[in-house]
C-alpha cells in the first residue's frame, strides 16, 4: 500500500491549529487495520492540553481519541475483520502482553499509548484526521443502527462505567427495566423482586460531560439515589433530567453537611469527583458516610489539598479511576438502547476543517457547550 497525503487538524503550537491537506497517510502494519474516521469528539483533555500546560500534547500532534469509523484496509495477518466493518476503538493502544494486560488492567499497561497524545516519551497521532491505523485488539464492532456520531461517545461512556464499576461494597446491580427482568420469571407481573435492583446513594461532584455520564451510569447500574453538584445551574438542570434526584450549586454554604443530612445523617455511600481540583475533592470526601468510598475521576490539577483527618477518622476508601478497561461493549449497548442518553450532550456536529474555531469556543467556555463532534469526511 502506497502512503498518500490526507487531511488532518494538527496542533502546531499552543492553541494554534493548522488544517493540513497533506498530512502523511498512515499504513496499517501487520495485525492492524486502516480506519476511515467518520466522527471524532473533542475531549475535555484535548481542551486542557491544547495550550501546552499539561505537557501531554507536545506539538506538532494530531489530537482526538473519541472516534468511530469504517475499516478500509487490512494489514498482513488480520482475520475476523472485513472491509466495510463499522467500528469504534479504545482510546488507549495497549500491548496486550504485559502482566497488567493479561490480568485485564489494560488501562494500566506500562506500554500504553493514548491516541492523540504526545507526553514526550511517545507521539501517537490521533483521530482528527481522515484515517488512522489501529491494532485489531482495541477494535469494537458497531451495530448498524448506531450512528457514528453517537458511537463517538463510547469512550467517555466507558470512562463513566469504569468509575462506577470501582465503587464496590454497595448492594446494587444492573438497572432492570421491569420486575420480570429482575427475577427472571417470565410470569412475574409486578412482584417485590424489583426491589433487588435498588440500593446505594451517590454524590457526583461536577456535572460536565463525564459527570453527566456518571450520573446516568449510576442509574443504569441500579443506584437508587444520585445527587449532582456543580457551579453551573444549567448543567444541574440537565443533570436532573438525566436522572439526578437532587441537585445543588457548589456555592451553597454548608453543602457537605446538608448532603450528609439528606443521606440519613451520615452521608452518601459513595461520591465521584469529576473535576480534579481542591474544592470539589474536599466536598466529595466530606459528603460520604463512615466507611464510604470516594472515586476520583477528575484530573485537572496535578496536586490538591487533602483533608487527611476526614479520610482517616471516617475510614474512607479513596480510589483513582483511570480511563477504562473492558467497558466498551456495555457502553455501546447502553448508547444504543438509550439507558445512557448521549443526544442531550451533543452540542454540535461540524466538519473537521472548522475544528480550530470550535476548539476556541470550547476553550473560552462561554456557551455551555458539552460535546462537539468533528467529521473528517
Amino acid at each position: 500500500m502506497i502512503a498518500a497525503p490526507m487531511k488532518a487538524l494538527v496542533l502546531t503550537a499552543p492553541s494554534e491549529f493548522n488544517y493540513d491537506l497533506n498530512f502523511p497517510d498512515p499504513t496499517p502494519a501487520a495485525g492492524e487495520v486502516l480506519v476511515k474516521v467518520q466522527a471524532c469528539g473533542i475531549c475535555g483533555s484535548d481542551i486542557h492540553g491544547m495550550d501546552g500546560r499539561s505537557g501531554r500534547r507536545q506539538m506538532p500532534i494530531v489530537m482526538g481519541h473519541e472516534a468511530a469509523g469504517e475499516i478500509i484496509a487490512l494489514g498482513e495477518g488480520v482475520s475476523g475483520w472485513d472491509l466495510g466493518d463499522r467500528v469504534t476503538f479504545d482510546s488507549t493502544e495497549y500491548c496486550g502482553e504485559c502482566d497488567e494486560c493479561q490480568q485485564g488492567y489494560v488501562n494500566l499497561c506500562p506500554n500504553r499509548k493514548v491516541l492523540g497524545v504526545s507526553p514526550g516519551e511517545y507521539r501517537r497521532h490521533g483521530c482528527f484526521a481522515e484515517k488512522i491505523a489501529l491494532p485489531t485488539r482495541i477494535l469494537y464492532r458497531l451495530p448498524d443502527t448506531l450512528s457514528y456520531e453517537k458511537a463517538a461517545f463510547a469512550e467517555p461512556v466507558s470512562i463513566a462505567l469504569h468509575a462506577v464499576n470501582l465503587a464496590d461494597g454497595v448492594e446494587v446491580g444492573e438497572a432492570f427495566t421491569d420486575a420480570e427482568d429482575a427475577c427472571g420469571d417470565e410470569s412475574c407481573e409486578g412482584c417485590d423482586c424489583e426491589e433487588e435492583a435498588k440500593g446505594g446513594t451517590a454524590v457526583v461532584v461536577g456535572a460536565g460531560l463525564i459527570g453527566l455520564l456518571v450520573i446516568q451510569a449510576l442509574k443504569a447500574r441500579g443506584w437508587e439515589k444520585v445527587i449532582a453538584v456543580d457551579l453551573d445551574d444549567s448543567r444541574l438542570e440537565l443533570a436532573r433530567k438525566l436522572g439526578a434526584a437532587e441537585v445543588f450549586n457548589a456555592k451553597q454554604e454548608g453543602l457537605a453537611m446538608h448532603i450528609r443530612e439528606i443521606c440519613g445523617g451520615d452521608g452518601a455511600d459513595a461520591s465521584f469527583e469529576v473535576v480534579g481540583a481542591g474544592a470539589p475533592l474536599d466536598l466529595a470526601i466530606r459528603s460520604v458516610c463512615k466507611g464510604g468510598q470516594v472515586i476520583l475521576i477528575g484530573n485537572l490539577q496535578p496536586n490538591t489539598p487533602f483533608p487527611l483527618q476526614e479520610v482517616v477518622t471516617r475510614q474512607l476508601t479513596i480510589k483513582g479511576s483511570c480511563s477504562c478497561a473492558g467497558e466498551y461493549p456495555e457502553a455501546i449497548r447502553r448508547i444504543e438502547d438509550g439507558s445512557i442518553q448521549v443526544e442531550p450532550l451533543l452540542s454540535a456536529v461540524v466538519p473537521l476543517e472548522e475544528g480550530a474555531g470550535w476548539f476556541k469556543r470550547l476553550y473560552d467556555n462561554k456557551e455551555g457547550l458539552l460535546k462537539v463532534v468533528l467529521q473528517p469526511a
